[in-house]
């Protein structure tokens, strides 16, 4: 729970073993009573802690593939707070504007300014910029950032919704949905360059291709799985 309270510094101050403190002074509980919750029921119902039970295997090779689904789960009433509610309005006033590959691409999207995203992904944007002429293609043009929409199979918010995900060009992505199999989960398929991933979790971002519902054009923010802690910005005194 110290990893999600450090992730998000601007909107959480702490946790008293039972609930997570937010800085206007709510507690929000992180357990839901129910700890023995099937990963569907985890997927459609999930509490913070939930959330938080899979470990993320970041820096790791891309294959084997993935057994699990670390950051699939994502708890709603933590993400709206934190984000807002797409359908009541309040998401789309914190969306701003990145250009995506400026020396490449040069388009802009629009992502949410809450803890930062909006910087972290333009730090993704320099460095994927300066990746070989072949990896680019991976890259653009893209599938899309905010959309205020569900996840196809769960019917919870996706990432997207929260204006805190990107998906990549998906024409060079794979969904496994897409690869559909009769009576069970695909088998895995990617197409993306572990230096792209690489670049993304650096700043913060998980990968679709980690899960084993795999969605490889996936992208989006969630420190708390990466140990990543954005930088304090200490104030400037002249000296």
């Amino acid at each position: 729970m110290d990893d999600l309270v450090r992730a998000y510094p601007d909107a959480l101050t702490g946790f008293d073993g039972a609930n997570l403190i937010w800085r206007d002074g709510t507690r929000m509980p992180v357990r839901d009573g129910q700890p023995d919750k099937s990963m569907e029921e985890q997927l459609r119902n999930g509490s913070i802690l939930d959330q938080l039970r899979l470990a993320y295997p970041a820096g790791a090779p891309l294959l084997p593939a993935p057994q699990q689904d670390p950051g699939r789960v994502r708890n709603r009433a933590f993400f709206d707070k934190m984000y807002g509610d797409c359908k009541s309005g309040q998401v789309a006033p914190e969306l701003v504007p990145v250009v995506w590959l400026p020396n490449t691409w040069g388009h802009v999207v629009s992502i949410t300014s809450i803890n930062g995203v909006d910087r972290q992904l333009a730090a993704v944007s320099r460095e994927l910029d300066d990746l070989p002429a072949g990896d680019k293609k991976y890259l653009y043009p893209l599938g899309g950032t905010y959309a205020c929409r569900r996840v196809a199979d769960t019917g919870q918010p996706s990432m997207h919704a929260w204006g805190a995900a990107i998906d990549i060009n998906p024409a060079f992505s794979d969904y496994w949905l897409w690869h559909g199999a009769a009576g069970g989960t695909p088998a895995y398929v990617n197409r993306v360059p572990p230096e792209v991933v690489a670049i993304f979790e650096r700043h913060g971002f998980i990968w679709g291709g980690r899960w084993v519902h795999f969605d490889t054009m996936h992208f989006e923010y969630r420190p708390e799985l990466l140990g990543y802690y954005p930088k304090e910005e200490w104030p400037h005194d002249g000296n």
